[in-house]
């Protein structure tokens, strides 16, 4: 028997800050291969994108597959000095495994592979296959981690009929939310062109700061939407506001505003762009202006609750007594990209101290989710009754 606890322990001493492996994938490979899992390793390059790690694992080759998807990579621990214990120490204490990753999303992860592992040693009938799509680039651009390995499953005809991502979704309490999707995110620069030129004499200069409150008011006036079936409404907060101009008598030549949109089902990053577009232009004038988007691969998407996501849930509710909220709040993820080849649910442990000085995981919780995605598997493999797609 394998325990969560044990598995994230290991992960979490791997130093795998985006890209770097740090031994994280060849721990895990090793563990999967050990339980009769066919493991194999891939690395994805992108122009301009520095080379990736990622693992693919697989016991079975008949359909249904649910597979298990996750991330190693972990963002930077920060300053060091500030920490507790060493953010790679992978220390015990309070109850919590301490470290970089233990939340998002190690501790998770480590979950999925003993349940898996313990399922199959504990004589699970599987009805079908398992598999596990794990990545080392969540945390960075997202280029050569999991859409290249869905391509490269596609290609070589593995399919997929369900996935469980164990991203830190539960808020509170352990088993209080459920991600049945994402929002989408957009990114945009404005940047206004004026005249330079003495205050005193502002009939020789434009300002391009008037016009570019202007254009920012109008992106801010009146809400995107008011929300859809299962999101809330669109929002887009401008994040920096700059001018470089030290000189309290001169009027800048430029001044640029960037902003972000976290935006709900309601739109697609084309009508969204177009949208934006529309009420820059209606506050510009004369202005001269470059409006902006950076590319994006995280659109919003929605898992529409059925017989998958009521049998994450119902395993919730059988481990820890509570029926978890539905929800398609926070950040994106690498769900992004597998709800394009199958239904996607996101649960996993509480999520307050991801990315932060002192990130950890409750043991209770870690053991908790191990039992839910045990019971997942039992229940989805049980006499053939995995849930349609």
């Amino acid at each position: 028997m394998k325990s969560a606890l044990e598995i994230a322990r290991a992960l979490v001493r791997c130093r795998s800050v985006t890209p770097e492996e740090g031994g994280a994938l060849d721990y895990l490979g090793a563990v999967l291969q050990a339980g009769g899992f066919a493991v194999e390793r891939l690395t994805f390059s992108e122009p301009g994108a520095e080379d990736v790690d990622n693992l693919y694992a697989r016991i079975g080759t008949q359909a249904p597959c649910l597979v298990f998807a996750g991330h190693t990579d972990v963002v930077p621990p920060g300053e060091l000095s500030q920490w507790r214990f060493d953010p790679f120490g992978g220390e015990i204490a309070d109850g919590m495994l301490w470290g970089r990753g233990a939340t998002d999303m190690k501790g998770g992860l480590a979950a999925c592979v003993a349940a898996a592992l313990n399922f199959l040693e504990q004589g699970g009938e599987v009805n079908g296959s398992i598999a596990f799509i794990v990545t080392g680039d969540e945390e960075g651009p997202g280029v050569n981690g999991t859409a290249k390995m869905l391509d490269w499953a596609r290609e070589r005809g593995e399919r997929f009929d369900h996935c469980l991502l164990a991203e830190p979704t539960s808020r509170e309490q352990f088993g209080d939310t459920i991600k049945i999707g994402r929002r989408g995110s957009l990114t945009g620069s404005l940047v206004v062109h004026g005249r330079q030129g003495h205050v005193a004499y502002p009939h020789l200069a434009d300002n391009p700061v008037h016009h570019l409150t202007r254009m920012a008011n109008a992106l801010l006036r009146s809400p995107l939407d008011r929300g859809t079936e299962h999101f809330d409404p669109s929002n887009l907060e401008i994040v920096t506001i700059d001018v470089g101009n030290r000189a309290s008598n001169v009027i800048p030549a430029q001044a640029s505003a960037s902003f972000n949109v976290r935006y709900n089902d309601g739109w697609t990053p084309d009508s969204l762009m177009r949208e934006l577009r529309t009420r820059v232009a209606s506050e510009a004038g004369q202005a001269r202006y470059d409006l902006t988007f950076l590319p994006t691969n995280a659109t919003a998407f929605v898992t529409r609750p059925g017989a998958f996501v009521e049998m994450v849930s119902a395993a919730v509710a059988h481990v820890v007594g509570r029926t978890p909220e539905l929800s398609t709040s926070g950040g994106t993820s690498d769900a992004r990209f597998i709800k394009d080849v199958c239904p996607v649910v996101e649960f996993g442990p509480v999520g307050k101290t991801m990315h932060a000085i002192d990130e950890r995981v409750s043991l209770a919780d870690l053991d908790q989710l191990e039992a839910v995605c045990r019971r997942v598997l039992q229940d989805y493999f049980q006499s053939g009754a995995a849930p349609a797609s």
